[in-house]
């Protein structure tokens, strides 16, 4: 199509849409605004609309107006032209077919335009008309997309060989292929890294996707920022979340089968400053547990535990702070006394993994299923053993001894650095003293503590100041490690539990019921040895190389 001694003007005033004098008008004024295109200086006087200009550059061009919307864009043509040149000539590549290159324009005769497509492509260039804004607005989607194939195809390299499903079907536009394949990419990324958490974060000028294994937080994914809006839409569609709703925070849940095996992910999107952040955490729903290595507890430690457990009443307290695998422990152990004869109910928040002969139910605050109303309604359902997913309040708290005191083997959790210190928690909560005396039967304060990674690990000479920390005067050596590929450079691969065990005994609970203070509880056990701390467990794991110098500060400066 030759265009370069057409004059739109010319056509306008031959096709009856404008008058002489209003060209004039309009060329006066591009004389002195030189940027602007004829056809806009006319559309902005209101001489001509762009349905009209369109019409007639059609007719004199022999040139179809195209709607944008329903048209089908090859991504892999429009990504031949830089989306700065499709914004700067208000263009988008639509096919490519023998060297030909399909480009909806709103100014085919804009000759620089088109010179400027056949440098950049070495192709010939075949003009369709559209309107402005609707090629606006199509760049910005097709560019979004070209972007999201390229991130999903970098993440797809990482996830080869294996597959994802959703278990509810999610209904999806043709046009989001690329956003989509990225949520599953990312999923499976996340997955096969045996991440716990998934961090999708917004900042000024990229999206970052960052993966918690291990307890540690390591980069993923930079995307471009102008595909975080889109991947955020598509995890709030598989939540069921509202989309629109960007300035409050918001909770949902959807359900994914990776490799035959299904789980539940819960995703939570907060506003910030660049946008909505969005984490999604992966709950096993029927993973099987590994009861291998007694919870990854030592011989003496197992022993104690099993021994509560024989208790056919009492309260079971798994202590620790988040992430600290609390609620698995207590998972291994209801899977553990499903093998008696026993009817067990749970109340959780939320449910996190389904148990075989187990009756669980999840809290709904909106309906009114709280742990306290929830632990009630149980105690009607002739339970043997009961457990609430965490004692978070007074009512809990005492509804689950007074349950322990009357018959039920209750387990629990609770948020305190050690195992001695639940005897005080739950005194600061409004339990009576006599209760928590008569009704407690043990507690087991947890930890993960994470391991060095086999293929890094590198020994080096100890330190006085280490050697005294430890108290090991004789210890020589300790090992780290230097960071590789196996271990995302952290130096770590994998974790292990450590525990704190507290088997009430009656000296322990004549302490509590005559209000002592948890001073002479703590001289007690130490005196008695009927408990190693935490620091003591920690100690003889970076001795023996299993953990790091760095794994006992911190969890020496957690209990102390």
């Amino acid at each position: 199509m030759e265009t370069k001694n057409i004059r739109i003007g010319d056509i306008l005033i031959n096709a009856g849409f404008i008058k002489e004098e209003q060209l004039q008008e309009a060329l006066a004024y591009q004389k002195v605004d030189k940027s602007k295109r004829l056809g806009a200086i006319l559309v902005d006087y209101g001489y001509v609309t762009e349905a009209q200009l369109l019409e007639a550059l059609s007719k004199r061009l022999n040139v179809p107006v195209l709607d944008l919307k329903d048209t089908v864009i090859d991504l892999d043509a429009a990504g031949k032209i830089p989306q700065n040149i499709a914004f700067k000539y208000t263009l988008i590549p639509l096919a490519e077919d023998n060297n030909h290159l399909v480009v909806a324009m709103n100014d085919p005769l804009d000759f620089y335009a088109i010179e400027d497509l056949r440098l950049i492509t070495n192709m010939n260039i075949d003009v369709v008309l559209a309107p402005r804004e609707v090629i606006l607005e199509t760049i910005r989607k097709t560019y979004t997309e070209i972007e999201a194939k390229k991130a999903a195809r970098a993440a797809n390299k990482a996830v080869e060989g294996s597959s994802l499903s959703f278990v509810e079907d999610i209904l999806t536009n043709e046009g989001d292929a690329p956003i989509v394949n990225l949520v599953n990419s990312v999923l499976l990324k996340g997955h096969n890294a045996g991440a716990s958490d998934i961090h999708i974060e917004p900042f000024e000028k990229e999206t970052m996707i960052r993966l918690r294994v291990d307890g540690l937080i390591v980069d993923y994914l930079t995307l471009a920022n102008n595909l975080h809006q889109s991947l955020i839409a598509r995890i709030k569609i598989l939540s069921n979340l509202d989309i629109a709703e960007r300035r409050v925070p918001q909770d949902g849940h959807f359900r994914i089968r990776i490799d035959g095996v299904e789980m539940n992910v819960r995703s939570s999107s907060i506003p910030t400053v660049y946008g909505e952040k969005m984490v999604m955490r992966f709950l096993s729903m029927n993973v099987p547990l590994d009861h291998a290595g007694q919870f990854g507890m030592n011989d003496q430690d197992y022993q104690k535990i099993l021994q509560m457990l024989q208790s056919p009443h009492g309260v079971v307290y798994i202590t620790g702070p988040t992430g600290s695998g609390k609620t698995t422990t207590l998972y291994m152990i209801l899977e553990m006394l499903s093998q008696r004869n026993v009817n067990i109910a749970t109340i959780e928040d939320p449910v996190e993994r389904n148990l075989p002969k187990i009756n669980q139910t999840q809290v709904n605050i909106l309906a009114g299923l709280t742990f306290d109303v929830g632990l009630r309604s149980i105690l009607r359902q002739d339970p043997d053993i009961i457990m609430v997913g965490e004692t978070r309040d007074t009512e809990t708290a005492s509804i689950a001894v007074r349950s322990a005191i009357t018959g039920h083997l209750v387990l629990s959790t609770l948020h305190t650095n050690d195992a001695v210190s639940a005897v005080v928690r739950l005194q600061d909560m409004g339990v009576e003293p006599y209760m928590v005396a008569n009704s407690l039967t043990g507690v087991v304060a947890q930890r993960l503590v994470k391991k060095i990674c086999p293929n890094c690990r590198e020994a080096y000479a100890a330190s006085e100041i280490e050697k005294e920390l430890l108290g090991e005067p004789r210890l020589t050596t300790l090992y780290r490690g230097r960071g590789c590929h196996i271990c995302n450079n952290t130096g770590y691969k994998g974790r292990t539990a450590i525990h704190e065990i507290l088997a009430i005994d009656k000296t322990i609970r004549t302490l509590i019921s005559r209000k002592e203070p948890i001073e002479d509880i703590y001289s007690y056990v130490e005196e008695t040895g009927r408990l190693i701390p935490l620091r003591k467990s920690v100690s003889n794991l970076t001795i023996q190389g299993i953990t790091s110098m760095e794994e006992f500060l911190k969890l020496s400066y957690y209990v102390e």
